[in-house]
């Protein structure tokens, strides 16, 4: 883990928990190919803020590239119902896309 996921993860273990925290402690175990983690940490992030567009977003990807794709389904459109009640008409657009693209896999 590198020095940044090592001081969020420190931060974390003083009890200093947050939706933006889990997101980018989330966002960086996603990009060591760590699903299992990313998926715990974004669970997390949409838990402690259920209006985090960003966060669904990230949490989809992870539960989708940890093979879970009936949970990314649900992450994806609940995301994108959250985007669009916020206004924050470009993160729907992605999610849209790539529940889409998702949609087509078998």
């Amino acid at each position: 883990m590198g020095n940044l996921e090592a001081l969020l993860a420190q931060s974390l273990s003083k009890g200093e928990d947050s939706a933006l925290l889990r997101y980018s402690l989330g966002n960086a175990y996603f990009k060591q190919g760590d699903y299992a983690k990313a998926c715990e940490h974004l669970a997390r992030a949409v838990t402690l803020d259920a209006r985090y567009s960003a966060a669904w977003k990230g949490y989809a990807q992870a539960l989708a590239a940890a093979g879970r794709k009936e949970d990314a389904v649900r992450a994806y459109e609940t995301g994108i119902r959250v985007a669009e009640e916020k206004g924050d008409l470009q993160a729907a657009k992605e999610m849209k896309v790539f529940l889409k693209r998702l949609q087509k896999t078998t």
